[in-house]
This record gives C-alpha cells, sequence and structure tokens, in this order.
C-alpha cells in the first residue's frame, strides 16, 4: 500500500484529537462525526497498517499518527471504536504523557470467548473477499442500532468494502493476546467509556463496567437503544458528549484522580 493512502487526514484547528480506526482498519466509519468535531479540534482520520501482526507495531503507528496530529507534542484525546478502543487503550498505557483523554466506545480490556476469534479467522481465511460485502449485509442487524438510517446503513457497505483481508485477519490474531486488565489499574489517563445496550457483537456495558471498576479515573455512559456501529446513528453526537464531558472534568481537577460515577 502506497504511503499516500497511508497518510491521516486532519480537519479542524484546535486540540488534537485522533480516531483510532475499528476492526475494518479504514478509519472511514467516523465520518458522522468528524464535522461536528472539527470546530473544536484538530480531528484526525487515518488507516491502519493491514500487515500489522501484534499490537506494538499498531502501537507505533499511532504514535506516527499523534505526531503528525500534533507536531508541538501537544497530547492528544483517542477516540476507539471495538478493536480501536483496544488499542487505544494499549496506547495510552506505554505512552500515558502523550493522551490527555481516551473516549473509548463498545470496546474490552480482553476477548472472549477465544473460540469465536479462532472461528472467525478460519471463516475469513475460507471466504471469498468480495463474498464479504453479502456477508455483511446479512449480519448487518447485529452490527447497527436499530434505527440507524437506511442511508446510513448503505455508506457503511460503501465505506468497509475498502477494508483487506490480511488486515481482518492479523488484527483478529492480535485479539488473542490481548488483555490489559492487569495493567488498566494504572492507567492514569482519564477515559470516558461509552457503551451501548444494544450490542449484538460483543457484552459492551458488562466489559464497560469492568473496565471502569479497574480504571482509576473513568466515567461510563450508556448508551440506551443503540447497536455496535452506533457512531453512524444520527441520535449520536460525540461532540456534545464530549464537551460536556471534559467541561465537568474541567471544573472539577480532582475528577482526573479519582473515580467518577457512572452514568447512563
Amino acid at each position: 500500500m502506497s504511503a499516500r493512502m497511508n497518510a491521516p487526514a486532519i480537519v479542524g484547528q484546535g486540540p488534537p484529537l485522533v480516531f483510532v480506526p475499528g476492526m475494518d482498519g479504514t478509519g472511514l466509519l467516523f465520518y458522522r462525526q468528524v464535522d461536528a468535531l472539527a470546530r473544536d479540534f484538530r480531528v484526525v482520520t487515518y488507516r491502519l497498517h493491514d500487515d500489522a501482526r501484534d499490537m506494538a507495531t499498531l502501537i507505533d503507528q499511532l504514535g506516527e499518527v499523534c505526531d503528525a496530529a500534533s507536531p508541538a507534542g501537544e497530547p492528544a484525546i483517542l477516540v476507539g471504536e471495538s478493536f480501536g478502543g483496544a488499542l487505544a487503550l494499549s496506547f495510552a498505557l506505554a505512552h500515558p504523557a502523550r493522551v490527555r483523554a481516551l473516549v473509548i466506545l463498545n470496546s474490552f480490556p480482553f476477548f472472549r470467548p477465544q473460540w469465536r476469534l479462532r472461528l472467525a479467522r478460519f471463516g475469513i481465511s475460507l471466504i471469498p473477499w468480495g463474498a464479504m460485502r453479502v456477508v455483511r449485509r446479512l449480519t448487518a442487524h447485529r452490527l447497527h442500532s436499530p434505527h440507524t438510517p437506511r442511508a446510513e446503513r448503505e455508506a457503511f457497505h460503501r465505506l468497509t468494502a475498502a477494508a483487506r483481508k490480511p488486515g481482518y485477519l492479523n488484527r483478529l490474531r492480535i485479539l488473542r493476546s490481548y488483555d490489559v486488565r492487569s495493567a488498566l489499574p494504572s492507567l492514569r489517563v482519564p477515559v470516558l467509556f461509552l457503551a451501548a445496550d444494544q450490542d449484538h457483537l460483543i457484552p459492551s456495558v458488562e466489559q464497560a463496567r469492568l473496565m471502569v471498576s479497574l480504571v482509576p479515573s473513568a466515567s461510563l455512559r450508556v448508551l440506551h437503544g443503540h447497536g455496535h456501529s452506533c457512531f453512524l446513528a444520527d441520535d449520536i453526537d460525540l461532540s456534545v458528549m464530549l464537551r460536556a464531558w471534559l467541561s465537568q472534568r474541567d471544573a472539577d481537577p480532582g475528577a482526573m484522580r479519582v473515580p467518577t460515577t457512572p452514568i447512563g
């Protein structure tokens, strides 16, 4: 893949905010949230390296993206969805001084049951990649919020066509050894966990509550009536949620150091 295809896209002015791609790796599925956030932040989207076979390689890539987002070295807000949440958490644990805050949507500190990862890798390795478009359409009800507009679901199918088979297989492989449960108590950056209560891919609310119990400075907001890919729903505005959360924390500096009460 050319360096130009992997170059991050940057819009807006202000503190850096980086969207960390999920399992599709395209970095394209945040499109509904970018314009509103760009009013207050320098918003960066990028594509994951499909040939990365371990989390350390993806952490290094995210470091390069953060450098592009803020050449002066200002810590960035990282927003990660699902696999992207796992990567964002891993990066913050490795480089806490480079992270201002984390927003983690429908993610996990480890993946269970492991047999689902093995089954997914086996199935994807056998399926002709062109057939994945059909598979995504057949499984769409498990991905989206029930009320996500048809136009946004169609946009999802168009954009995920840019995903590549090696990237899926490598990211599934990475999750087999991913487990940050024992490290989360050492995480000192503030974290907003967002969890959809109708997520049919992973038990997002359960996993978020586990992470809130482990992270010293964390908040939880449950997104009622939403599914896994809820950033595509027309009633989710991350800019509003993020501004409210950051304002609350800025008004109470002590909240940076003590657990916050889960909300939702």
